[in-house]
């Protein structure tokens, strides 16, 4: 894999996204210590982060380091809209854009320097656009590699620019703490401080057999090549290889009939999702979280790709029903579905509709459940119809405006936000 000699990858990152999508949309927050959040905090603003407040950390441990903090409840959709206005400036800057989450993305701009200048000016002009035309504050390191440009922002933050110039890659990066660098977590950093090991020089010092022997082969020679500055990966624009959505169902005893209207739910949420970026999928997966905090998928390949919300809802149906017993024994905590080996539209065969009565779909049993998956009595263009329509009608009235009996009355509201699905 080819890396370029110069600094020309940015890494983008959104200073304390959430919390600064509540100062920017309500002047009256700015300058105060704001947690989005109640339970616990999902996100910070610098003037609360400043008293020790992290995201994850309970809303009563987070009052007790700042007793006059504020707590705002979380905005999912405005979130989403931020995101979506911001990658659209990435998209606008350079046509290799890799993102990372809703909130970052690497880009490379080695391609677009003879029409929009250097690195260092198409940092900067980012930056401006994202501010003028989006109102929120965005942090851009500039580096030879990936990992070095995620490592420059993170140091230039909040609300900066820093740039890594190749002859300085080692003076910038051996003095910083290990913790830096990717994979470095809490029980990697004590392991390593164990043996004397806390700058990332200190690590580049050491060969790879040594690191390897403390850490293990794969761990070793990866942080091995970090400190050294190795890292081969080129940014890459790729689309999404899945989509999916889940939901927390909470602790105590759930009926079957409850959690598998979550599920249809969630079910409709990511086939709109699927058809509004164009999207088929052909394996469904499940996903479950137990009581005791074990996870367990299990997942079911279609003869041909779809996102009609029907023949992925009753494949994700036959699943859970594979999926009761274990549930029954251990309990359920949480319920997601996915959809994967995502393919463009214009992939689908459409089945001849000769008898109403036959499966559209694998006519084949799930091997989890038994049951043939997909069973209709409605010709597959009499669905797409419908899904259309019900599609529009969402887009217009929001996702609770037409919906099944089974999910009168629940929350339609988008989970937490992520990635565009064009990314």
């Amino acid at each position: 894999m080819f890396v370029s000699g110069e600094a020309t990858i940015l890494h983008a990152d959104l200073d304390a996204f959430y919390a600064s999508v509540e100062q920017r949309d309500d002047p009256w927050l700015r300058g105060k210590p704001i947690v989005v959040g109640g339970g616990v905090v999902l996100a910070a603003s610098y003037e609360a982060k400043a008293y020790g407040i992290k995201t994850a950390m309970s809303g009563r441990a987070a009052r007790a380091l700042c007793p006059g903090m504020i707590s705002v409840p979380p905005r999912m959709e405005a979130y989403a809209r931020a995101s979506r206005d911001v990658f659209a400036v990435f998209d606008d800057t350079t046509p290799i854009v890799e993102g990372i989450s809703i909130d970052e993305a690497f880009l490379d701009v080695s391609g677009v320097r003879r029409i929009s200048g250097e690195p260092l000016e198409i940092a900067a002009r980012l930056r401006r656009r994202v501010a003028d035309e989006v109102g929120l504050p965005i942090t851009v390191g500039i580096a030879r590699t990936k990992f070095l440009a995620k490592v420059a922002s993170g140091v230039a933050k909040p609300d900066g620019l820093l740039r890594v110039p190749p002859e300085a890659e080692l003076d910038f990066l051996h003095p910083l703490p290990v913790e830096r660098l990717w994979g470095v977590g809490k029980v990697t950093a004590a392991k390593l401080h164990a043996h004397g090991l806390r700058k990332v020089g200190d690590i580049a010092q050491h060969s790879e057999s040594d690191l390897v022997a403390l850490l293990g082969a794969a761990a070793g020679r990866h942080l091995h090549a970090l400190a050294v500055g190795h890292d081969p990966r080129p940014v890459r624009h790729r689309g999404r290889s899945s989509m999916g959505a889940q939901h927390a169902l909470g602790r105590g005893p759930h009926s079957d009939e409850s959690v598998e209207a979550t599920l249809q739910l969630l079910v409709d949420r990511v086939c709109r999702r699927m058809r509004r970026a164009h999207r088929l999928g052909r394996t469904v997966v499940l996903r479950l979280r137990f009581a005791d905090y074990a996870r367990a998928t299990r997942s079911y390949t279609l003869g041909s790709p779809t996102a009609r919300t029907d023949l992925i809802g009753d494949t994700a149906r036959a699943l859970l029903s594979a999926a009761r017993p274990l549930i029954a024994e251990r309990g359920v905590t949480l319920v997601g579905i996915a959809v994967t080996n995502l393919d463009g539209e214009g992939t689908e065969q459409l089945e001849l509709p000769f008898d109403q009565d036959v499966p559209a779909g694998p006519r084949r049993e799930c091997p989890v459940s038994g049951e043939e998956p997909g069973r209709v009595t409605h010709s597959p263009i009499d669905r797409h119809a419908l899904d259309s329509v019900l599609d529009d009608l969402h887009g217009r009235f929001g996702a609770g405006s037409v919906t099944s009996a089974t999910l009168l009355g629940r929350d339609h509201r988008p989970g937490v936000p992520l990635l565009p699905d064009t990314q």
